[in-house]
C-alpha cells in the first residue's frame, strides 16, 4: 500500500465528529452544539466538516485546526479504516 499523507488522503477524517476542548481557537462559524451540550465542529448536509474546502478538499483553518485534528495521525489504524469508507477510495487492506 502507498503511504498515506495528509496531502494525498482527500480529508478521510473530515467526516467524522469533532469535540472541541479549551484552548482551540476554531472560528465561531465553523461550531455547534451536540445534543448533549458540547462543542463540536460543524458538518453540513454532505457530511463533511464546515471547514474542509470542497474544491481542493484541504482545511481552510489549518493553522487554528482543533487539538483533534491536529493529533490524528495518518496511516493509523483509525485513519484506514476511514478511508475504507469514503467512496473516492477503493478499498485497502
Amino acid at each position: 500500500m502507498a503511504q498515506v499523507s495528509c496531502d494525498s488522503c482527500r480529508a478521510c477524517c473530515c467526516r467524522l465528529e469533532v469535540m472541541l476542548i479549551a484552548g482551540d481557537d476554531v472560528p465561531d462559524r465553523f461550531v455547534t452544539q451536540d445534543q448533549w451540550g458540547g462543542h463540536v465542529m460543524l458538518r453540513l448536509d454532505d457530511g463533511w466538516c464546515a471547514a474542509l474546502d470542497r474544491q481542493t478538499m484541504l482545511c481552510t483553518i489549518y493553522a487554528v485546526r482543533p487539538w483533534i485534528c491536529a493529533d490524528y495521525q495518518e496511516g493509523e489504524p483509525d485513519c484506514l479504516e476511514q478511508r475504507k469508507l469514503i467512496p473516492l477510495f477503493p478499498a485497502r487492506s
